[in-house]
């Protein structure tokens, strides 16, 4: 079932993020299904940890991007959509290539939504899941 409300495409989302943190850790919006976004992080110099993994902060950015920008598309036009909670658990770390997310909404309410994030690495192994609740806030 199509969720979106408003025209989304991979052309919109990654032009949206272009000179901010998004576009600086090398996110890269790769799909649009009808429920569904997936995005990608490079696992590189700007995204590692000093022991050579991809950095828990930047699963969290994903996952965060992901879901603020699902809520965002799925809201009532002038709705904006804000993050209240977020958590991951990093199941297996990663020391190149890259890590892909793909978000679906758990719930789609009036005022709040639910996210699931799960992330794996090029082999597509788990690498990370993540669940985020949205704050949806109508226009004032």
């Amino acid at each position: 079932m199509l969720i979106w409300q408003h025209p989304i495409n991979i052309e919109i989302l990654n032009a949206s993020s272009a000179n901010t943190a998004v576009s600086h850790l090398g996110i890269e919006f790769v799909e649009v299904g009808d429920d569904f976004i997936r995005a990608r992080v490079p696992v590189d110099e700007r995204t590692r940890q000093p022991f050579g993994l991809l950095h828990g902060g930047v699963n969290v950015v994903l996952a965060e991007t992901l879901s603020s920008v699902g809520a965002y598309f799925s809201s009532p036009a002038g709705h904006q959509a804000v993050g209240l909670d977020v958590n991951a658990n990093h199941l297996r770390g990663v020391r190149s290539g890259w890590v892909t997310g793909t978000t679906r909404p758990v719930h789609l309410g009036r005022t709040t939504q639910v996210w699931q994030i799960d992330m794996v690495n090029d082999a597509g192994e788990p690498t990370c899941v993540s669940r985020i609740t949205m704050a949806i806030l109508a226009p004032r």
